[in-house]
């Protein structure tokens, strides 16, 4: 991969690939050219005659924009699929989508793997007085399956967003008091539901406030927020470069394992699903 002088991106597969199972791994976060990567990336593999393109993106981004809920605003998970799906792509997987039923917005198989089993296993021992929590309503199915692997009280944050970027924490559905917490989530961005989550959280008299969150996109004055606040430790995954953005409070686990788990069973053609208890109730 190189870039004319201009920046624009040149790419070359250095092997023969052709009749071959091809995996690209590229998260699409901004900046653009992650996504742009990508894209061309697909393409190079589709003129080079592989026989099945799977694009693997740990992070799918512009996933949040997934409905038109203001007038003349686009739909860019939309607009992301069908850009990857033109591109060349035959397959794609990925891990914890913001909204689960950007899954049909593909016309191809999709794979959505869970990131919970990456987490999980740290709080097996946890045992009495822990309950996991979820904070807003739109995360309650996430938050449930890991109560239920965890056999642990399930507790709901309702929350109102005025703006974009901004939230108001309103009420707690639950009991939380003397209770370890284990706060879950897809994404944390701004930090700003979480943190107005840990503050509730605390006011409520919790004990020892934990984090896992799949993709940590921290922007702005995301790290200042997490450090400040009274979360013991804040677990997520290298779905996306945390370079300059460590904190001692952050906890960084590879998802490695699980990607390359189903990328080995994608090409065997071999159950995926069984690799997790998914939750459908």
């Amino acid at each position: 991969m190189r870039r004319f002088s201009d920046g624009e991106i040149w790419v070359k597969f250095m092997e023969n690939i052709r009749g071959r199972d091809v995996f690209i791994v590229q998260s699409t976060n901004p900046p653009a050219e992650n996504l742009m990567e990508l894209l061309i990336l697909l393409d190079a593999a589709k003129r080079a005659s592989a026989t099945r393109i799977t694009a693997v993106l740990p992070y799918f981004g512009y996933a949040r924009q997934d409905r038109k809920d203001q007038p003349r605003v686009a739909i860019t998970a939309k607009l992301v699929a069908n850009l990857i799906t033109v591109a060349g792509a035959d397959r794609v997987i990925t891990m914890d989508l913001h909204a689960a039923q950007i899954q049909g917005f593909f016309d191809i198989p999709f794979d959505h793997l869970y990131a919970s089993p990456v987490f999980t296993i740290l709080f097996k021992e946890h045992k009495e007085n822990f309950v996991v929590v979820s904070p807003d309503l739109g995360g309650i199915k996430l938050a449930r399956s890991y109560a239920k692997r965890l056999d642990a009280g399930l507790v709901v944050i309702d929350k109102r967003r005025p703006k974009h970027n901004q939230v108001e924490v309103m009420n707690i559905i639950g009991e939380v008091e003397n209770k370890d917490v284990l706060l879950v989530d897809d994404m944390i961005d701004t930090g700003g539901t979480f943190v107005s989550a840990i503050k509730v959280l605390k006011e409520r008299g919790a004990r020892n406030i934990y984090g896992a969150v799949t993709h940590a996109v921290l922007s702005g004055e995301a790290i200042e927020k997490i450090h400040n606040s009274d979360i013991t430790k804040l677990y997520v995954t290298d779905s996306l470069p945390l370079e300059g953005k460590e904190s001692d409070k952050i906890v960084v686990r590879t998802a490695s394992d699980l990607l390359a788990e189903a990328i080995v069973r994608s090409h065997r053609n071999e159950s995926i699903s069984t690799l997790f208890e998914i939750d459908k109730s």
